[in-house]
């Protein structure tokens, strides 16, 4: 699709790839999937109109019981990601909630019909999708595909290691704005044995590590509401506590954060959405690293 993505976006919109290896097979409608991917392309353009940048990667993901339980519609399985980001104007949170609605739209002309045709389209395949937006930040669409049981097709072991949780109850401090995911998080890392806070912004974060001393690790969302992101905020936590360790998440796609310059390359990131076995590898990854 890279010649008619090109000619649909013009040449205002740079269109960049990241394409993993030894992708699962899926089994989809291939004229339905070109397009669902050309409506995001649209979408995207039309949220660019001064021009940007197009990122589209791929993997092979999964999805396990916690977050199916989170998403009722999603069977927890193996996927493959499809995720497609801009670097346009965004959009507020009560637009995310009515995004796949038949005829909504935020622009002033067209049928609104794009991205509930994405919708119906993933449904229809058993898949799963999920919009991460905000205003001046782009957006992201991630499609879940359900990976096609019994064809012989390059496979990427999951290795099974056992949950290592705190070494010695270490104190780690959430935020995340989406009360429900700080709570679940909270959860999780509670069962792996740590000492866990949380807070909703920036602002309560820093008011939570004036009165906590000993925070081991800042584990924050990148989007942050009322005026303060997460890397704005880590580089106040780490002002006041040098000896802090950070761990990024979003729902952004990896390369596409780092590349459009919200975060800098190398730094500590976990994507969303992650499993505990994720989350216990990377906390204690932070946690250890010299």
């Amino acid at each position: 699709m890279a010649e008619l993505l090109r000619r649909t976006l013009g040449e205002g919109i740079a269109i960049r790839s990241v394409l993993a290896g030894e992708l699962w097979w899926v089994s989809v409608d291939r004229n339905q999937l070109e397009s669902a991917i050309l409506n995001i392309a649209i979408n995207a353009r039309d949220a660019m109109p001064d021009g940007g940048k197009l990122t589209i990667e791929t993997a092979n993901s999964y999805l396990d019981e916690r977050y199916g339980a989170a998403n009722e519609e999603v069977a927890p399985g193996e996927y493959v990601l499809i995720a497609l980001s801009d670097t346009g104007r965004g959009m507020p949170a009560d637009a995310l909630h009515k995004v796949f609605e038949p005829f909504y739209t935020t622009k002033q002309e067209g049928t609104g019909l794009g991205l509930s045709q994405v919708y119906g389209f993933v449904k229809q395949s058993n898949g799963h999708v999920k919009i991460y937006s905000e205003p001046g930040h782009g957006t992201t669409v991630k499609i879940y595909l359900p990976k096609l049981e019994g064809v012989v097709a390059p496979e990427v072991a999951r290795v099974e290691r056992p949950l290592r949780g705190s070494t010695r109850q270490e104190t780690i401090l959430v935020v995340e704005d989406d009360a429900d995911l700080r709570g679940f998080t909270m959860e999780m890392l509670h069962e792996l044995g740590y000492r866990v806070l949380g807070a909703g912004d920036a602002r309560s974060a820093l008011q939570g590590l004036e009165e906590e001393p000993a925070v081991d690790l800042l584990f924050t969302d990148v989007a942050l509401p009322n005026g303060v992101n997460g890397r704005q905020l880590a580089d106040e936590a780490v002002r006041m506590r040098p000896a802090i360790r950070v761990l990024y998440t979003t729902g952004y796609a990896r390369n596409a954060i780092v590349h459009h310059g919200r975060l800098d390359p190398g730094v500590e990131l976990l994507p969303k959405p992650y499993t505990q076995p994720d989350l216990a590898r990377r906390v204690r990854e932070v946690l250890d690293r010299n």
